[in-house]
C-alpha cells in the first residue's frame, strides 16, 4: 500500500449458510450440502458448499435439479435466526480489530483497518489472523479482499480472493492495470447481462477497455447507446473500472429516515390466476406494510402497487401509484386503494410477484379527523393488534381470508426474510 492510502478489507464468509450447517454437523464434513427446503423439490437452492458446487450444484436452481446432478446431496432446511446470530457474532470478532466495521450483507462486511494495522504487521498478515480466528470460533472459512477503497476491496474479494487457496488478495492502484483490467467486462462490479450487451456493442470487451477511455469519450458512447440520461451511470462505471470510490466505511448498521415502506412476495404464477386468490395475498402485503409503518411512526400519502404477470409464454409487469387526499397507515384505507389500483391495471395473466409500498411518509403523531370515521379509535385498535403480534407472533391474529389456500401469511409467520427460522 502507498503511504497515506487507506487499508480496507471486504471479508466474505464462504458459502455462509452451508458452512454454518456443516460446522454444526461434523459428520457432514465430506458430504455435499445445500440449503433449501428438502420437502419442496421445486424450491430453490439458497446456498451450496464447495463440495456441492464442485458437483455442479448452483445457487438459485431447483432442488430437484440439484439432486439430479448430485444424488448424494444433503439438502438442509435454512435456519435464518441462526445465520443472523452467527453473522452478528462474526461482527464482534471484527470489532476486536477495528471499530470501523460496516456490514454489507449477512455474509460480507467492510473493515477499515488503517488506524490499527500497525499492531498486526502487514495487511495480509492481519487478514490471515482474522481468517484463523473466525474459523476457530465458528467453523466458517472467510476470504479477504484488500484495497485502498471499498470498491477495490470488494473487487479483490469477488474476482481474486475467492479463487485463491489462501483466500487473501490485495488489489491496489499499483497492480490494477496488471490484475483487474484484463478481466472481461462482465466481471466488473455491478455489470450484469444487459449492461454487458451494451458494453459489447460499444466495443468494450474488458474492464481495461473502459478504464483507458477518457470520461468525456465514454459519456458520448453511453449517450449514443443508452440516451442522454446516461451520464451519471457512465461516470459510475468509469470510476469503478479505475477503482475510484470516495465512500468511507461507516461503522454499524445505521437506520436512516424511512423514505418508503414496501413489502413484496414472489408467487407460483400457476396458482394465482384468479382475482380472488391474488387479492388474498394483496391484502396480506398491505397488512404488513401498514404494521411496519405504524411501528416506525409514519403514514404514507402515496400508495404503490406493482405486479409481474406470466403464463409461461407471455409476460407483463406494471407499477402504478396514486396520491391520497391525506396520509394514512390504516389497513382498510390502504387495502381499498391498492385493490382498486390492481384491478384497474391487471391484464388477467397469472401473477408471479406482487409489491405494495407506502411513499411520501410523514410522522403519524398528527392526522386529519373526518366526519365519518373515528380515526383515533381505528388507530388504537390497529396498534393493539400490532402489540399482540409483536408479543405472540405474526400469526397470533390473522384475517379470515388468510385461512384460504391462497393465503401466505401463516407460512411467512414462521420465517425471517422469506425463509424458515
Amino acid at each position: 500500500m502507498t503511504v497515506g492510502e487507506r487499508v480496507i478489507f471486504l471479508i466474505d464468509c464462504q458459502s455462509f449458510y452451508a458452512s454454518v450447517e456443516k460446522a454444526a454437523r461434523p459428520e457432514l464434513k465430506e458430504t455435499p450440502v445445500a440449503i433449501g427446503d428438502p420437502e419442496r423439490p421445486s424450491g430453490i437452492i439458497l446456498a451450496a458448499c464447495p463440495l456441492a458446487k464442485g458437483r455442479g450444484v448452483t445457487t438459485a436452481e431447483r432442488v430437484f435439479q440439484a439432486r439430479r446432478k448430485c444424488p448424494e446431496l444433503v439438502v438442509i432446511r435454512p435456519r435464518m435466526r441462526m445465520y443472523i446470530k452467527l453473522s452478528l457474532f462474526i461482527t464482534k470478532i471484527y470489532e476486536a480489530y477495528t471499530d470501523q466495521v460496516e456490514p454489507f450483507s449477512i455474509d460480507e462486511q467492510f473493515l477499515d483497518v488503517t488506524g490499527t494495522l500497525h499492531k498486526y504487521g502487514t495487511a495480509e498478515e492481519l487478514a490471515r489472523n482474522i481468517q484463523n480466528r473466525v474459523l476457530v470460533s465458528t467453523g466458517v472459512w472467510t476470504r479477504v479482499g484488500i484495497g485502498p477503497t471499498k470498491i477495490l476491496a470488494k473487487t479483490a474479494t469477488d474476482n481474486f480472493a475467492k479463487k485463491r487457496e489462501g483466500g487473501v488478495f490485495r488489489l491496489g492502484y499499483d497492480n490494477l492495470e496488471q490484475e483487474l483490467w484484463p478481466l472481461p467486462i462482465h466481471q466488473m462490479y455491478m455489470v450484469a447481462g444487459r449492461m454487458t450487451r451494451h458494453f459489447m456493442r460499444m466495443g468494450i470487451q474488458t474492464i481495461g477497455d473502459l478504464a483507458r477511455l477518457e470520461l468525456g469519450d465514454f459519456k458520448r458512447r453511453m449517450r449514443y447507446e443508452m440516451g442522454k440520461q446516461s451520464d451519471i451511470k457512465a461516470e459510475y462505471y468509469w470510476q469503478v473500472a479505475r477503482g475510484i470510490d470516495p465512500s468511507a466505511v461507516k461503522a454499524g448498521i445505521r437506520p436512516g429516515k424511512h423514505k418508503s415502506i414496501s413489502h413484496g412476495k414472489t408467487l407460483r404464477a400457476s396458482l394465482y390466476r384468479k382475482l380472488e386468490d391474488i387479492e388474498v395475498v394483496l391484502l396480506e402485503l398491505v397488512v404488513e406494510v401498514c404494521r411496519r409503518a405504524r411501528k416506525y411512526g409514519v403514514m404514507g400519502q402515496v400508495i404503490f402497487v406493482g405486479a409481474a404477470e406470466t403464463d409461461g409464454e407471455r409476460g407483463n409487469s406494471f407499477g402504478r401509484q396514486i396520491t391520497l387526499p391525506q396520509p394514512t397507515s390504516l389497513t382498510h384505507e390502504v387495502a381499498e386503494v391498492a385493490q382498486e389500483l390492481f384491478r384497474r391495471h391487471w391484464s388477467g395473466l397469472p401473477v408471479g410477484h406482487l409489491t405494495i409500498a407506502l411513499d411520501q411518509l410523514t410522522a403519524d403523531d398528527t392526522y386529519q379527523l373526518t366526519l365519518f370515521d373515528n380515526r383515533p379509535k381505528l388507530y388504537a385498535m390497529e396498534r393493539t393488534i400490532d402489540q399482540i403480534k409483536d408479543r405472540y407472533g405474526s400469526d397470533a391474529i390473522l384475517r379470515a381470508s388468510s385461512l384460504y389456500e391462497a393465503g401466505v401469511a401463516r407460512e411467512r409467520a414462521g420465517q425471517i426474510g422469506g425463509h424458515f427460522i
